[in-house]
Parts: C-alpha cells; sequence; structure tokens
C-alpha cells in the first residue's frame, strides 16, 4: 500500500489508514504460521538484514528523523516556555502542552513511518518482533539525528542567556546555581533518576503502547483515541517524575533517548552529566516490558511468535 506515494508497508492491515499496529506499520509481522519451520528460516531472516538494503526503509526513516526534530522542537520550547513564563503550576501546563503535541505528532507521522519517533517504542517493537532489529536500528538512529537537528533549530531561536539558565530545555539531574556561600548543586540522586526512567518507562509501554501494539485493542478503538491515550499517559508521567521529587534541577523522566541526546550535542556541559541514566534506564524498562509479553496468556495477540520476536532471534544464534 502506498502512503503519501511511499510504498512502505506489507499488504497487512495496520491502524495507520486502515490498519492496525501503528508502531508496527512501517513492516507489520505476521505470527509465524507453520508454513515455514523455524529451522528454514535463518538468521539474517530473523534480524531483517534486508531492511539495511531497503531504500523504502530508509525512505521511511525520514518521517522519523523529521517527526523526532520537530518533536524535540517543540517540547523542548514547552519546557522553556513553562517556566520562563513563571506560572504558577509549570509542571502541569508543561504536562498538557506535552500530551496536546505528541498525538499531534503521532497523526502525522504514522503513516509513513509507524509514528515511533522514540528509540524507546522502537527497541521495544523489534524486541516483541513487530519489527526487525534492523529496522529498530535504522529508526533510532533517524531519531538521534533528528533529536540534534530540533536542538540545533531551537538554538537557533532562542537567546544565549535563555539557553544557558533553561539548559535548552534537555535533561538534566542536577544543575549548578549561585548560592550565598558559593555554588549549590540542585537535583536528585543517580539511583532515584535511574529507577524514576525504568518505572516511566515500563509505565508508558504498558499503560499506552500496548493499546497499540495489541492489535484488537488498537482496532476496536481507533488511531484517535488511542495516539490520544498515548499522549495523555506521557504527559501525565512527566508531571508525575517532576513533581514527585519536587526538586530544582531535575527535568523529569526523559523516557525518549534521542530527546535528552539533541540538546547534549548542542548544549553540551551539565547535560552530559550521567546522561548515560536517560539510555540505561529505559533500555532496563524495554527487556522487562518485553518479559511481561512472554508470560501474559497464551490467547494473546503474538503468542504463536513473531519472526522477529527476540526469543526467536535468540534461538536462532543458539
Amino acid at each position: 500500500m502506498a502512503t503519501n506515494g511511499l510504498q512502505v508497508m506489507d499488504d497487512e492491515e495496520s491502524l495507520c489508514g486502515k490498519r492496525v499496529q501503528p508502531f508496527a506499520s512501517a513492516t507489520p509481522r505476521k505470527p509465524d504460521d507453520g508454513k515455514k519451520e523455524d529451522s528454514v528460516i535463518t538468521l539474517g531472516e530473523r534480524l531483517g538484514l534486508k531492511d539495511l538494503y531497503s531504500f523504502n526503509v530508509w525512505r521511511a526513516s525520514i518521517g522519523e528523523l523529521l517527526g523526532t526534530a520537530v518533536l524535540v522542537f517543540m517540547i523542548d520550547t514547552i519546557v522553556i516556555s513553562s517556566f520562563e513564563t513563571e506560572s504558577k503550576t509549570p509542571t502541569l501546563l508543561m504536562s498538557i502542552l506535552i500530551a496536546i503535541t505528541v498525538t499531534i505528532l503521532l497523526l502525522a507521522v504514522c503513516p509513513i513511518s509507524g509514528g515511533h519517533m522514540n528509540p524507546v517504542i522502537s527497541f521495544s517493537a523489534a524486541l516483541v518482533g513487530l519489527i526487525s532489529l534492523s529496522r529498530a536500528f535504522i529508526y533510532i538512529l533517524a531519531q538521534c539525528v533528528g533529536g540534534l537537528l530540533g536542538a540545533l533549530a531551537l538554538q537557533a531561536v532562542v537567546s544565549k542567556t535563555i539557553t544557558q539558565t533553561t539548559s535548552l530545555g534537555g535533561c538534566t539531574l542536577t544543575i549548578i546555581t549561585p548560592g550565598p556561600n558559593g555554588p549549590v548543586v540542585m537535583g536528585i540522586e543517580t539511583t532515584q533518576a535511574v529507577w524514576l526512567e525504568i518505572i516511566c518507562t515500563f509505565i508508558f509501554l504498558f499503560a499506552s503502547i500496548w493499546l497499540a501494539y495489541d492489535d484488537r485493542q488498537a482496532k476496536s478503538l481507533g488511531i484517535v483515541i488511542v495516539f490520544s491515550i498515548i499522549g495523555v499517559v506521557l504527559g501525565l508521567l512527566v508531571f508525575v517524575s517532576t513533581s514527585l521529587t519536587g526538586k530544582k534541577g531535575y527535568s523529569g523522566a526523559g523516557m525518549n533517548p534521542a530527546r535528552c541526546l539533541g540538546p547534549a550535542i548542542v548544549r553540551g556541559g551539565h547535560l552530559w552529566d550521567r546522561h548515560w541514566v536517560f539510555w540505561v534506564g529505559p533500555t532496563i524498562a524495554c527487556m522487562a516490558f518485553y518479559v511481561y509479553t512472554k508470560i501474559i496468556p497464551s490467547n494473546h495477540f503474538h503468542a504463536n511468535g513473531f519472526k522477529h520476536d527476540f526469543f526467536n532471534v535468540l534461538r536462532a544464534l543458539v
């Protein structure tokens, strides 16, 4: 099926258009039906190596690149504006605007690439088997480049003073501020930050992204409702993570490593301080979520296994 003149799909159904499974929409995979024995499927097929050489996959990744760039530009602008306007409830305003922004961008990018715009979604979809690890690699690469472009675009229109005082809206655990007796470090501890990333990212996958992974729920709810729920859940998690600690200097759970990477590269400095937390935490959450998908009742949508399921990839390696 061609979408905007771009052939990015197989002939299977997806929520983007008349289909289901939006986050797998670029190459939805049917469960193995026994027509091709596991022993016949090569490791290269499990990994989806042909996607690395697919012109259409790389063209689809442009949607991920531009979508992530706009996402970073908009969200970081919202973060800066929320605190610069000195609102009495900046985190609440920020969370509402982020929810709206994410919903709109998901609707815009979904028909092109599946609407991931987040390494967490791409990696999780690859583990479950909805897309190949090769496609996930391409998407994550595009998302990181998009995050960088979004941060560069924001730096080009924001004054240097705001850039310095707001850290370009990037992901921070601590900041250093002037104090009566010298510089003061404000923020949270590394362990607390890691746990917040793991818990919030897992809730994000469990409470919203799963609606898109499960074709039964995605089909019954529809694209607008599914994406609206994803946006609302993400906004709520931003509000919870920033309000829970109640400490200045902590930007809240990132839940999107590409969004944290862009400002860190452009702004540098303290944004690199324990930047690994925003990658390690979500990665652990994705693995935990994958384990959950393997122990749910066997009548679930992927019970028979997908060709790109991570467990099947490991079996092929063994």
